[in-house]
């Protein structure tokens, strides 16, 4: 029996095309091919079948190897479309409506992958008037491989942008992909290959491991099946071993959540806040929380959600009896909908169960918690009842899991999601990743250029422009100068720019102390933009915030001179410069006045007499980061005391 199947991603279609189809079948399809490059196509049909390809008014014939497999290169074609493309063999498929423009990858962890819907609040008049057939994406399912690079996807497909499916678009990617698409008034495809909770690590080949060589004894243990099988069987494990067994939880088993539920027991806690700060002491397990509410009959009968900001770790939200939504880990801002009708005039009872596995658990302030119906709304911040429904006790003397998590191990997502996307053309890369690595910096500073020479080579392309974006402020504010760990890490993220082609997108200003997760994806994707402008586009434009180039001493004040300083100088809210610290040859660093001359900044402390060293937002979250240019820009955090 005869068959044809081709690339999910190339075509994007289902893996497996069975060919005893006499008519054409024709696939209306999405897809975005990067213009004046090389066309690169490929697939697989039986072995020594002819293959044609007809595409903008020229024809490509090969023939399929021993293993099925074919590739072609088609000529350049100018931006535009739609195209259409006919593929035959025994069988024939015309791809229908493919564009022709700009393509980039987008990757990293979650805060590239965020999409619209998780910041649908924010950006509510965005998502109803987003409608542009010409911005596509194709979101790369999340798979792994330890063994070896892989030649196709599982699936996947393209979407444009209409109310429905931008929803599911990189928000940092639709913004990137808004403003190249209105500035070049071209087509703009991108491929999202991102993926929460994942480090650099995963993203790199084996080859990009060369200098590595502790990885590379990884990767050659993970491809080893016995070995893995070994480390399976490892009490611990979850597939064998010792396992502990939970208590039963005693509020699902006396269903705490029914409004026919009687509570006794019960004791207050001020919400939002953790339950470790208010009198209960180094609990994991399950605690439930109860909160009647009055809601007025004007409230009632309209669209209506419960918003409960974020929750360490896991939740369930119950109204009146009725389960409304839930959440498996700490980071989703939590926006449940209610169901038509569940809402009623006068006392309505609001449960919480919240499954808390290490560190602090409950609700984390200074986030919104309020029942909104139209356009009033109800605070539920205040005092809520509790009670613990489960306490998990610490394990004691059990070896650890034998496990490993597969897509935090080196190449092993490169492989998966990667390797079978590698002959389509691209523009050129953005990533915004870090998080999962900032425990480390001083390797991440070796390990990412070393990922972008990597991705240069496989794509073959030596010049490809690779943005990234420097992790924002996150973490309790600090308001005495001090160490940081975040900040060693985003000077290790600056160390890439010494690579050429390259360009970062300074995000210190968009953090949010009590989330990962940060909601101004907006300003980000537009910073990319700018900076593709620059080092894509060839645009003589500013790009980037004022960037430090040199600090010289003089008397008792440190000169500092900055590039990237545009139409000058600036703060963005109209006060003295801030967050800039000082310090003599001893490093005994103490906050600064700080003053602007020009493309110059003159720093000075009453304290320091002899200064030597000078820092700026050097701090997991700095308080007030307000140096920019007047284009708007924000100069990234430094030290001159790193040698």
């Amino acid at each position: 029996m005869f068959k044809v199947f081709l690339s999910s991603f190339f075509l994007l279609i289902s893996t497996v095309i069975f060919a005893q189809v006499k008519l054409p079948r024709i696939i209306r399809d999405s897809m975005v091919l990067q213009h004046d490059s090389k066309i690169n196509i490929w697939g697989w049909a039986s072995a020594g079948e002819k293959v044609t390809v007809r595409f903008n008014h020229k024809t490509y014939k090969t023939t399929t190897d021993t293993k099925g497999k074919w590739t072609l290169q088609l000529a350049p074609a100018k931006a535009g479309g739609p195209y259409s493309m006919e593929i035959s063999g025994k069988n024939k498929i015309i791809l229908d409506h493919i564009l022709v423009g700009e393509v980039w990858l987008f990757s990293g962890q979650s805060n590239m992958e965020h999409m619209m819907r998780q910041h649908d609040v924010i950006y509510a008049t965005e998502i109803l008037n987003a409608s542009n057939p010409n911005i596509r994406q194709f979101k790369i399912p999340n798979v792994t491989s330890m063994a070896q690079p892989q030649a196709d996807l599982p699936g996947g497909s393209w979407k444009d942008v209409n109310p429905a499916d931008v929803m599911d678009f990189s928000a940092v990617a639709y913004f990137f992909a808004e403003k190249i698409a209105a500035a070049h008034n071209v087509p703009v495809g991108i491929i999202n290959a991102t993926w929460g909770g994942t480090p650099i690590e995963a993203w790199t080949s084996e080859e990009g491991f060369a200098e590595f060589p502790g990885q590379l004894v990884t990767i050659a243990k993970n491809r080893d099946t016995a070995y893995l099988n070994n480390l399976r069987r490892r009490p611990g494990s979850n597939n064998g071993g010792l396992t502990a067994k939970r208590p039963i939880d005693k509020g699902q088993e006396e269903k705490w959540y029914d409004v026919s539920y009687q509570p006794k027991g019960w004791r207050n806690m001020a919400i939002p806040g953790y339950w470790e700060d208010q009198g209960v002491k180094n609990l994991d397990g399950v605690v439930w929380f109860r909160k009647e509410i009055e809601v007025p009959s004007s409230m009632t009968g309209k669209p209506a959600k419960v918003f409960l900001g974020r929750i360490i770790d896991a939740d369930e939200c119950y109204l009146n009896g009725i389960r409304i939504g839930t959440t498996s880990y700490m980071y989703p801002q939590r926006r449940y909908p209610v169901p038509d009708g569940l809402l009623k005039p006068g006392k309505n009872i609001l449960v919480v169960r919240i499954t808390n596995n290490a560190g602090k658990g409950g609700f984390v302030p200074d986030k919104p918690y309020q029942l909104i119906a139209g356009k009033d709304t109800l605070a539920l911040t205040g005092y809520w009842q509790y009670k613990v429904g489960q306490v998990i006790a610490p394990l004691r003397g059990m070896a650890g899991g034998g496990n490993i998590a597969a897509h935090s191990q080196p190449a092993a997502i490169f492989n998966a999601m990667l390797a079978p996307v590698m002959p389509f053309s691209v523009k050129g890369f953005a990533w915004y990743q870090g998080e999962s690595n900032t425990g480390k910096p001083q390797e991440y500073a070796r390990i990412q250029p070393a990922m972008i020479k990597d991705w240069r080579t496989q794509w073959q392309m030596p010049d490809a422009p690779f943005l990234f974006v420097q992790l924002p402020g996150f973490m309790d504010y600090n308001y005495l100068p001090g160490e940081s760990g975040w900040a060693m890490f985003r000077e290790a993220q600056a160390r890439s720019l010494t690579l050429p082609h390259t360009a970062m997108a300074v995000a210190i200003d968009l953090g949010e102390w009590n989330d990962i997760h940060p909601d101004r994806k907006k300003e980000v994707g537009e910073r990319l933009a700018l900076a593709a402008e620059k080092i894509a586009y060839k645009k003589d434009i500013v790009y980037t915030g004022p960037t430090l180039q040199s600090s010289v001493k003089d008397g008792n004040k440190m000169i500092l001179t900055f590039s990237n300083t545009g139409s000058g100088l600036t703060t963005n809210d109209g006060e003295p410069v801030s967050e800039f610290a000082i310090a003599g040859a001893d490093k005994k660093f103490v906050w600064a006045k700080a003053v602007i001359d020009g493309n110059r900044i003159i720093v000075a402390a009453e304290e320091i007499t002899d200064p030597k060293y000078v820092r700026y937002a050097w701090a997991d979250n700095p308080v007030n980061p307000n140096l920019f240019n007047k284009e708007g820009l924000p100069a990234a955090p430094f030290r001159t005391d790193e040698n």
